[in-house]
């Protein structure tokens, strides 16, 4: 990746694109960022809505020049840059946004370059250069929500390959405390033979689908929530040990709305170490597990809204990478 010259009046533009929402930034660092949030409706609505963003701040301050976007996108996407869908998502199933060209639409609109990557890659950035993976040249970033994706960075350089990573689509058995004929919530990978994928195992729409109710109303005095969440973090340790003898990440960094339940980081380091059985001995005690397998640092307080993904765009509008 080479890095752009910046001028003093130069800034640089970023968006983390989500199926529900897109958060919209302008700035250098995480204490100088304007954010907007706008919706995830129609590709038309949404990207005028983000032209219209970027537009305005312009034309408010103009002397500053925004110099370049970076994107961090639900996808698929195409990221060969040698094909004519470079920057396109691909078949998603977001409802809509299936083979639509969002890097291309922008570029040609606001007249600047852009950088994509995946939402996970992009927030695996954005921990790289202000958070938990600080001075790091192999991690992985893990996405816990609604469904699970993951990046991340393998000797300094961003996953990529045949496609991108798709974590969330590992094999993993299906738990013996769980429904024994649960088919799971991924459309793709159907449990067969008691196996499944990963996201459609453990993630938010899996939970749904299980127990009747999203996550976050999983409560206390409900009765199957032992059960559900200690099943969730048997799941989630499933795939992060997989993925650490993979890929032997130096930090496992788990983000997401799942991940904001009470113990339950905790619970998959101790079920991780578990399944290790003493065989890494770089991890050799619980604190270092601790230290190992982490929440993401760059996260609004006030509001407690994720800045990983917005923020490694913007890294990827700053290091525009070569062909």
């Amino acid at each position: 990746m080479v890095r752009l010259q910046k001028s003093p009046n130069e800034i640089y533009s970023g968006i983390e694109a989500g199926g529900t929402k897109f958060i919209c930034a302008v700035g250098t660092n995480p204490q100088d960022l304007i954010i907007k949030r706008i919706e995830t409706t129609t590709p038309q609505k949404t990207i005028e809505e983000v032209i219209k963003f970027f537009k305005s701040y312009t034309n408010i301050d103009a002397k500053k020049r925004i110099a370049s976007l970076g994107i961090a996108s639900f996808g698929p996407l195409d990221l060969n840059k040698k094909s004519p869908k470079h920057g396109y998502i691909t078949k998603t199933p977001k409802p809509g946004w299936s083979n639509v060209n969002l890097a291309g639409k922008l570029s040609d609109a606001l007249g600047i370059p852009v950088a994509i990557d995946t939402d996970v890659n992009g927030a695996a950035l954005g921990e790289q250069e202000w958070g938990v993976a600080k001075g790091l040249d192999t991690f992985i970033y893990i996405t816990l929500g609604t469904g699970i994706g993951g990046g991340g960075v393998i000797n300094g350089g961003l996953m990529h390959g045949l496609v991108h990573p798709e974590m969330g689509h590992i094999r993993i058995p299906l738990d013996k405390d769980d429904i024994q004929d649960f088919k799971g919530s991924c459309r793709f990978h159907k449990c067969v033979a008691g196996y499944g994928c990963w996201e459609g195992l453990a993630s938010g729409k899996a939970m749904q689908l299980r127990w009747g109710k999203p996550p976050e109303k999983i409560l206390k005095n409900d009765k199957d929530y032992h059960r559900a969440w200690e099943l969730e973090a048997n799941y989630i340790a499933l795939g992060v040990y997989n993925l650490i003898c993979t890929l032997s990440p130096q930090r496992i960094i788990l983000g997401g709305g799942i991940m904001g339940h009470p113990g339950l980081l905790e619970k998959v380091q101790g079920k991780v170490e578990k399944l290790l059985g003493g065989y890494i001995s770089a991890l050799d005690s619980p604190v270092k597990f601790r230290r190992y397998i982490v929440r993401p640092a760059l996260v609004n307080k006030k509001s407690d809204v994720a800045l990983s993904g917005v923020l490694g765009a913007i890294v990827l509008a700053k290091c525009m990478r070569n062909d």
